[in-house]
């Protein structure tokens, strides 16, 4: 939990500037039922401020996984990478989305590393993403 109060206008700026949607796993609010929660980049742990850029939306499974996290290691090459950062990274250069748009795949070892690390392919996320497909609902087209 943040120490470091976030004003309701900076929290709305933040949430538009997702779209808001989780800025990991692509969730959208409308779809997810709790609400998305302010993330920040580099955890206050690591000396991370409550800075307009260094904080995103992510979901609660996401941000949960995160905790003070701010690198994780490539299950392909065993490196240790900086995790993705929805700020300056794009979404589209790290990850994509297989079968039918239930799966994120990491197509670099910052993308791969990031779906370990916040276990963005947790088997009820990818249930629900299923269902959430069926419903036209998900993935998102930009």
């Amino acid at each position: 939990m943040s120490t470091q109060y976030i004003a309701a206008a900076l929290r709305l700026r933040v949430a538009e500037t997702a779209r808001f949607r989780c800025g990991y796993c692509l969730t959208s609010q409308r779809i997810i039922g709790p609400l998305l929660e302010i993330e920040h980049i580099i955890p206050e742990a690591k000396g991370g401020t409550a800075d307009e850029d260094n904080l995103f939306l992510a979901c609660p499974m996401c941000n949960s996984h995160k905790t003070d996290r701010i690198e994780a290691v490539d299950p392909e090459s065993n490196l240790n990478v900086p995790l993705f950062n929805p700020r300056i990274d794009s979404w589209d250069e790290h990850f994509e989305w297989i079968d039918n748009g239930t799966v994120i795949h990491g197509k670099t070892p910052q993308g791969r590393a990031t779906i370990v690390a916040l276990n963005m392919n947790h088997p009820d996320m990818v249930a629900a993403r299923q269902l959430w497909v069926i419903a036209g609902w998900h993935p998102l087209i930009d």
